[in-house]
């Protein structure tokens, strides 16, 4: 499984601002303990001894450890939630923040599972908590169920307006939006699918996945082409087309770009090393003749499609995960894991705008057909939508029960597809999202001593 990483780490991963690319080690192997129903009680949080195999001197069951910089980190593989302290009974696991309910905490029970304790009730659980929906929040038009493992990249196709997903378990699906699977699911064997990008024909669509390689696939057929690409030395994070589909560009957590030739699986040129630690997003300008990259130093870099850096922009906090491009290469915008949404002047690179709501990672973007909105999913569980006239939040926050990883805007923009750690894909209305708003903005104008 590819990881992010961060100081405060959160979930699904290894999460760094300031990171190099991380090594993973090994997890234990042996199960869980099966002897626990119910979770230590409230007030039972204190320091004790590891009653897993191996106790204090080992992980718990089904977690696995790794190194960002000179720190060491902690994940459990079955929550997707990681720590930076040890997993130890009475050892408190999240940091402030890291949870959706501030009135709770991360602890480990002595057999080495998970668990949660709610302050505001005096309780604990084995579930992580999850945002409380006000009353009249808007619900999905639909959500897709059927995925067996997290969803970590999301495309829709343009003629069908059919979403593909890519999983934690290192398959692809393709799905109707009113749920319905549309053939078998694909596997090329390469582990966790971190990234795909289509083909601007509908016809071919690219992945990039934990092992390193890209795979071109058939999308008709459901069929791989040819052998996985190879060139990268550690998981491809993101991918993108250029925009007369004559070369793909990756993005890897070896911190280099490289270029490929769809045609033959080539590279077409030496690989781009970048100070990013870990390339986390990529991106052509839609006259080709750019390349924009972001990943775990922060920076936001700018290069000619020959590999010359031309701008290096540093305001971000930690690292940048999502980056888009306004049609006219005018302006460029980065989500990031200090959980901003920036605009930027492409030709200096001049900060134009910080959007702030977002209470943790900001993972992905998408922007309207229109570039009227962009659109936003993050780990604090929520997908926003910004106005980019006024550079305010529409609305209140469309809501998953766990972190979100993906967004993706139909093709006609009528719709937003989210997904996550949840393993489902939601498709919201952007409709009914910017009606909703309009009623409440009407509602305050008309009727204030109400609101």
């Amino acid at each position: 499984m590819l990881s992010e990483a961060s100081v405060s780490s959160t979930s699904a991963g290894r999460r760094d601002g300031q990171r190099q690319a991380p090594s993973k080690s090994p997890a234990p192997v042996a199960l869980p303990r099966t002897s626990e129903k119910e979770p230590p009680p409230y007030g039972a949080q204190h320091r004790q001894d590891a009653l897993w195999e191996g106790g204090n001197e080992a992980l718990p069951p089904l977690w696995q450890q790794f190194q960002v910089l000179d720190r060491t980190q902690y994940q459990d593989d079955t929550l997707f939630i990681t720590s930076i302290n040890r997993p130890l009974p009475g050892v408190r696991l999240d940091h402030p923040g890291q949870l959706v309910d501030r009135q709770c905490e991360w602890h480990i029970s002595p057999f080495g599972r998970s668990y949660f304790v709610n302050h505001n009730t005096r309780t604990t659980s084995w579930k992580k908590p999850k945002p409380e929906r006000p009353a009249g929040s808007l619900k999905p038009e639909g959500i897709i169920d059927g995925h067996s493992d997290c969803i970590w990249s999301l495309a829709y196709l343009k003629a069908s307006c059919n979403v593909m997903s890519a999983l934690e378990d290192g398959s692809i699906r393709r799905w109707k939006r009113d749920g319905e699977p549309v053939g078998k699911s694909w596997d090329g064997g390469g582990g966790t699918v971190h990234a795909i990008a289509l083909h601007l024909d509908d016809n071919t669509v690219v992945s990039g996945s934990v092992d390193g390689r890209l795979r071109l696939w058939n999308i008709q057929e459901g069929s791989m082409i040819g052998d996985p690409w190879e060139g990268h030395d550690a998981p491809v994070r993101c991918l993108n087309w250029s925009p007369d589909a004559l070369e793909i560009a990756s993005g890897s957590e070896d911190g280099t770009i490289r270029r490929w030739n769809p045609d033959t699986g080539r590279q077409i040129a030496p690989p781009i090393e970048t100070s990013h630690g870990w390339v986390g997003a990529i991106k052509y300008s839609p006259q080709g003749d750019k390349i924009i990259s972001g990943g775990g130093d922060g920076a936001i870099c700018v290069w000619s499609r020959d590999g010359k850096l031309l701008i290096e922009i540093k305001r971000h906090e930690l690292a940048v995960t999502s980056l888009c491009w306004s049609k006219d290469s005018a302006h460029i915008f980065s989500g990031s894991y200090d959980c901003t949404i920036r605009k930027w002047r492409a030709i200096d690179g001049m900060e134009l705008v910080v959007l702030r709501g977002h209470t943790n990672f900001v993972r992905s973007l998408c922007l309207t057909p229109n570039e009227r909105y962009i659109v936003s999913a993050s780990y604090d569980y929520s997908i926003w939508i910004w106005d980019l006239k006024t550079n305010q939040a529409v609305g209140d926050p469309l809501l998953h029960d766990d972190q979100v990883h993906a967004v993706a805007m139909s093709p006609d923009g009528k719709y937003i597809a989210s997904s996550g750690i949840d393993k489902k894909i939601y498709i919201w209305s952007l409709e009914a999202a910017l009606e909703r708003h309009q009623v409440g903005v009407l509602r305050a104008l008309l009727f204030p001593y109400l609101f």
